[in-house]
């Protein structure tokens, strides 16, 4: 007998944008099929790029991916066994009304990053208020970093720690080529990333404006990815005339076969929950400038496979793009090894498969 279960995800479906997230749920999809087991799929839109035309893809058009799966289920009945959220919020009447529905086994992943300096005493109020109403809703809470855990705790009650649990996010190492030679001096930069404010690129922006004349006049940075701050960041690269430094790649649906061709990463990051792009860069053996937040210090050592800044600190973003453009500072090791053996997609697959089997 063919078991179903159900995946929720608020993820928009993007041909101009395949990251590490489509490629885990093509493999999920595939891994649920060859042991006899269904998965509706409900994503806000549909899209045959890739593999998800392999998929049940249920699209919630106009609605929410909440209301249309509870629309669904409604109407329906359909007999799950577990039902599964990808950037969904945590402890929502959702969960309620899903439980009430259905005889399924929630289980609820947080991909959310939470904002520097933590939220507001209202907010964290109203956190706790909806843990204590609604966690109980939810079979278990999965992370994906230690960070996310404890933030998971943080926000709906220490009393949950034993319906949580930790999941790693992987990466295709197989599709990602590895750089041979970095460049110990005069580095090639790269940044990818969503552009909104809350990655911190202005910072970078700022940073770079205090370099010397001379290392502006050739340093390269490419940023990849598109977003609502785009905007600003020009004008604020225009603002310190430093467009010879910054070139705009909009978003590629083959980044992981980008990377190599750079030899560091940059991603000064406000708030983040476990970064794929790290992972990419790593996994292409390129080593990654990085902030201090969510689960990045869990997957990057400072100075051994890259190097870790306070968030929002300019002066030393600065020495250390200074430092690392003159070769004062490098990364000699491989840095490929340790996300082959730690954070492969197969991994991440079947990690999330060993839940619902």
């Amino acid at each position: 007998m063919t078991k179903k279960i159900a995946v929720i995800c608020n993820y928009k479906l993007l041909p101009e944008r395949i990251g590490g997230m489509d490629y885990f749920f093509w493999q999920f999809d595939k891994k649920c099929k060859e042991n006899n087991i269904h998965v509706d799929w409900f994503f806000p839109n549909i899209s045959n790029h890739g593999k998800y035309s392999e998929l049940t893809i249920c699209s919630s058009g106009e609605s929410n991916v909440e209301n249309s799966f509870l629309k669904f289920i409604e109407k329906n009945k359909p007999d799950y066994s577990y039902v599964v959220t990808h950037f969904v919020e945590l402890c929502t009447p959702f969960f309620q009304k899903v439980k009430k529905t259905t005889k399924a086994k929630i289980i609820a992943v947080d991909h959310n990053p939470r904002p520097l300096g933590g939220y507001s005493l209202k907010k964290r109020i109203n956190k706790k208020i909806k843990g204590l109403l609604f966690s109980k809703y939810i079979n278990l809470f999965v992370g994906v970093s230690d960070y996310t855990v404890n933030e998971i705790l943080k926000d709906f009650g220490i009393r949950l720690k034993s319906k949580t649990k930790t999941i790693y996010n992987g990466v295709v190492i197989d599709k990602i080529l590895i750089k041979e030679n970095r460049n110990l001096s005069k580095p090639f930069f790269l940044i990818a990333s969503h552009l909104r404010e809350s990655k911190g690129i202005q910072d970078l922006i700022d940073a770079v404006s205090f370099l010397p004349k001379e290392i502006k006049n050739e340093l390269k940075i490419d940023i990849y990815g598109d977003g609502p701050y785009k905007n600003q960041l020009i004008e604020k690269i225009e603002q310190y005339s430093l467009q010879n430094c910054f070139s705009f790649k909009g978003n590629k649906p083959n980044l992981n076969e980008i990377f190599f061709q750079y030899d560091y990463m940059l991603q000064p990051t406000h708030m983040e929950c476990f970064s794929l792009s790290i992972l990419e860069s790593l996994a292409a053996n390129v080593p990654v400038v990085t902030t201090n937040v969510g689960g990045n210090s869990e997957v990057i050592t400072n100075q051994e496979n890259g190097f870790i800044i306070e968030a929002k600190d300019i002066k030393a973003l600065t020495h250390i793009l200074q430092d690392i453009y003159l070769g004062n500072k490098k990364i000699s090791v491989n840095t490929r090894e340790l996300i082959a053996n730690s954070f492969s997609l197969p991994k991440m697959v079947e990690d999330h498969f060993d839940l619902i089997k």
